[in-house]
Parts: structure tokens; C-alpha cells; sequence
């Protein structure tokens, strides 16, 4: 019987797969937040599950969210838990947007989580809900 064998990477490839650089995956392997290639030395490869982890953490950074929040996050420790209050020093950038005249909404897309089509949906129906309460007084 013909068994489908797992794909397997080389660094190189990995990192055209994820648009990772090599550096990069060293040092979320450094980190913890990539696991360790399959192997030894030059025998060493990358399966699937190491492109899924690298593409997880390309989508959570994007969003804004921590590398330590997104290690938290591919161990398992922060499931259907609320993001965490930042440490003292941490920089966020949040944003304010005007509805309407006298209301606002002030977000931070990495601690909500939210890809950037996401926060552009939200906005989108908030502006929406917002219009439609303002046309009906």
C-alpha cells in the first residue's frame, strides 16, 4: 500500500512558504514560538505543522499582538482566555473613531485580537448602527 508521506522542508523553502526569513526562524526557534526542526544538523527539516506555526504568528503579528502573546497563544495557555493587560512599557497604538458627533470608539486591534478586515468590519457596522440610531430620533 502507497502511505502519503508528510511534506518536508528545508529552511529555504520554509521561508519562501511563509515569507519568513531565514533569521526570523531562528529566532522564533530561539524564542519558543517555532518548534525545533525535525533532524539534526544538516539533516534537519521542517514539516507542515512548522509552516502553520509561522503563518499563525505572521497573521497574529500583523494584527498587533505580542511575540510573548502569541508564544502564550501557540502553547495553549491563553484558550478562550481575554488578552492580557500589557507590562509596564509596552507600547500599543490605539485607535479613536468618530461615528457620529458625541460618540467614539477607541480600539486596540492586537489586544481584541482582530486581523485588520476584521476592524474594518466591526467599524463598518458600528458606523452603521450608529447611522441608523441618529436617522430614527
Amino acid at each position: 500500500m502507497n502511505e502519503l508521506q508528510e511534506p518536508t522542508f528545508g529552511i529555504d523553502e520554509l521561508c519562501t512558504l511563509s515569507g519568513v526569513a531565514r533569521r526570523t526562524v531562528r529566532f522564533y526557534t530561539q524564542k519558543g514560538l517555532l518548534d525545533p526542526p525535525e533532524g539534526e544538523r544538516r539533516g534537519a527539516y521542517y514539516t507542515r505543522h512548522h509552516l502553520e506555526q509561522l503563518l499563525f504568528i505572521r497573521k497574529w503579528q500583523a494584527a498587533g499582538v505580542s511575540l510573548e502573546r502569541i508564544r502564550r497563544l501557540l502553547q495553549g495557555e491563553e484558550a478562550g482566555l481575554p488578552p492580557s493587560m500589557p507590562e509596564p512599557g509596552t507600547i500599543e497604538v490605539w485607535s479613536r473613531v468618530t461615528l457620529r458627533p458625541g460618540l467614539e470608539i477607541h480600539l486596540e486591534p492586537g489586544r481584541l485580537g482582530l486581523t485588520p478586515e476584521e476592524v474594518r468590519e466591526l467599524l463598518n457596522r458600528l458606523t452603521r448602527a450608529a447611522f441608523d440610531a441618529g436617522s430614527s430620533s
